[in-house]
């Protein structure tokens, strides 16, 4: 992804993060690039002093990505259901992070996840559970680890993936926040 569109889907999830907060219309422009029209699992993270402050996204693609960064940044600010909503006070410290996904891949082999490439999405019957694949890097996990993260997260046994009945699939993520794009 060029940077003019990471930047474009920046600005998009901070205006509709902006227009919630003031009682406007959040409607983000259609944007020139087809890529930004591409429906395309996105989760938007919001960080304040680097502690999670919301996060929420679609595993999989459905709706075009322009939209579904705006409508995530919205639902990760104001309904996630680990944080209240967030105030006018905040909005400044907080930073926004995007991580756009491949699509999923079922997996038959758990050596097949690459700690520090792969996000994890694991489900059995009506549990399930994600993990980016950042959150493994940042808490020093390697794949067994991660593996069993995950099933906790789904509310499963920590070695939920070694049932047969688990699916396990892996994901890339492009992964950019104001942060680090701002600070260039």
């Amino acid at each position: 992804m060029e940077r003019s569109e990471k930047l474009y889907l920046l600005e998009t999830a901070r205006t509709a993060i902006e227009s919630q907060i003031y009682g406007k219309e959040i409607n983000p422009t259609l944007p020139d690039s087809h890529i930004l029209r591409e429906e395309r699992g996105v989760f938007v993270t919001l960080k304040k002093n680097e502690d999670l402050r919301g996060c929420i996204g679609y595993i999989e693609g459905v709706e075009p990505l322009y939209r579904a960064v705006s409508t995530m940044a919205v639902k990760a600010g104001f309904h996630d259901p680990r944080f209240p909503p967030l105030s006018k006070e905040e909005l400044n410290a907080v930073n926004i992070e995007i991580s756009v996904m491949t699509p999923l891949r079922k997996i038959q082999n758990v050596s097949e996840v690459s700690v520090g490439e792969h996000g994890i999405y694991i489900k059995r019957a009506f549990d399930s559970g994600l993990l980016l694949p950042r959150v493994a890097v940042h808490r020093g996990y390697d794949r067994n680890k991660f593996l069993s993260s995950t099933c906790m997260k789904a509310g499963m046994g920590p070695d939920c993936y070694n049932d047969p009945e688990t699916e396990i699939y892996i994901f890339s993520a492009e992964i950019f926040s104001e942060e680090e794009m701002y600070s260039d």
